[in-house]
């Protein structure tokens, strides 16, 4: 499916999400911590630091501030890799992919009342 939207357009429609998220008293996420959480998700595992911070162009402790902030609301879980202790392996979890869900709805949502 393909969907036609100009910038104003487009635009509008995050505004609405957004506005959504906040009147839902929804976990304030930033954009950056947003795109970690949507690859962790979106992308096959495994996930690690290391790995987030090459895909993102960005250092290991801004990942870890990241995921620091998302664990505290359970969104993501941290586990050392058993092969090699160096890193530290991101997992899943059911509130995590509840919230993109929601997420996801509200977007299908905002976009049909546009």
């Amino acid at each position: 499916m393909s969907v036609e939207l100009s910038p104003t357009q487009a635009l509008s429609l995050w505004h609405r999400v957004v506005l959504a998220q906040v009147e839902d008293d929804a976990p304030d996420m930033t954009s950056r911590q947003l795109a970690v959480l949507l690859h962790i998700y979106l992308v096959p595992p495994p996930h690690t630091v290391r790995g987030l911070a090459s895909v993102l162009g960005v250092t290991k402790p801004v990942i870890t501030r990241a995921l620091d902030s998302m664990g505290a609301i359970g969104l993501v879980e941290r586990e050392r890799d058993q092969r090699d202790k160096r890193n530290v392996v991101i997992k899943r979890t059911v509130a995590g992919a509840l919230y993109l869900e929601k997420l996801g709805d509200l977007i299908i949502h905002q976009a049909r009342k546009a």
